[in-house]
């Protein structure tokens, strides 16, 4: 019984085991980090803002079938271009249909292209970026010369021409706004990649005779992607402008998909008389936009080792 107390009082608390300064294992290092970092995400309050604002969009667009009110696709036409009431709560568009309603599944696929293009688009950046950045040379000539080419068009009119050649559809305009996104991530990984060859550490490692893959894998990469998570968060905003300006030309999600863009688009000649029809999508726009933003701003001032 004894024995048992005193293992009991041994047994640090997890706040204790956060704040040792000499963390015993790896995993409670790496723990650690990830909790300084939430703590100083935690005092900045607009990044708070944007993570509630975020968390509230994911949230809506996970349980959009339980939060509808009403049926996404059924028309009404003599209810058609109602303002909000009781019964349709932001009211209805040019076909009766209930706007809440498709705004909420409109977040999902909003979402699920601002997300698989993020995971589509980072990766190909950070290899490119960290391959030119180690091997520099020739290998780095070429790498930025295309990268280069990329980022001489706008994103929209790049993710445009792509689409175009492509075809209209989601699946499609995931593509190529992935296409379009990945050059600004490429150029951050590089530089980063270039300061950290330099260091000692990655020295030492060579003399190991560790490959150049080898330490670009599990040296250099995974210091570059923090900032790289930081830069792709940032993006979001820009890539779902892109998403919904392509459903807005009708390159993206097609009608009757509740899409954010497509949404506006068919509702633009009604902007003057009936602005609500309007007016909601763009909001969701806005705030979708905002909310990453916000997110992305205080992960960067939390990743950066110079705002120490």
């Amino acid at each position: 019984m004894i024995a048992h107390s005193q293992k009991t009082a041994a047994r640090p608390s997890l706040g204790a085991w956060l704040r040792d300064p000499e963390p015993r294992t790896p995993a409670q290092a790496r723990v650690q980090q990830f909790w300084l970092m939430w703590r100083k995400l935690r005092r900045n309050g607009s990044a708070m803002l944007g993570l509630a604002l975020l968390l509230a969009i994911i949230a809506a667009a996970i349980f959009a079938p339980y939060l509808s009110t009403h049926g996404i696709y059924a028309q009404n036409l003599g209810n058609r271009l109602q303002p909000p009431s009781a019964a349709n709560w932001l009211g209805t568009d040019e076909l009766g249909r209930d706007i809440y309603s498709r705004t909420l599944h409109g977040a999902r696929i909003t979402l699920y292209i601002a997300f698989l293009t993020a995971a589509i688009s980072a990766p190909i950046g950070l290899i490119v970026g960290t391959l030119s950045g180690y091997f520099g040379g020739i290998v780095d000539t070429v790498l930025m010369r295309v990268t280069e080419i990329f980022l001489a068009f706008p994103s929209l009119i790049l993710a445009l021409a792509f689409v175009a050649a492509l075809g209209p559809g989601i699946e499609n305009a995931i593509i190529a706004i992935s296409l379009a996104a990945w050059p600004p991530i490429a150029r951050l990984a590089r530089a980063e990649t270039m300061m950290i060859r330099r260091s000692d550490y990655i020295a030492a490692v060579r003399l190991q005779g560790a490959s150049a893959m080898r330490v670009i894998v599990l040296h250099i990469a995974p210091m570059c992607v923090p900032s790289v998570v930081a830069r792709v968060t940032l993006n979001m905003a820009s890539i779902i402008l892109t998403a919904a300006g392509l459903g807005f030309l009708g390159l993206g999600a097609q009608p009757p998909s509740p899409e954010w863009g497509a949404m506006l688009s068919s509702a633009r000649q009604f902007i003057l008389s009936h602005g609500h029809v309007a007016a909601v999508p763009g909001m969701a726009i806005l705030l979708t936009s905002i909310a990453f933003n916000l997110v992305g701003d205080g992960l960067r001032d939390v990743l950066d080792p110079r705002n120490e």
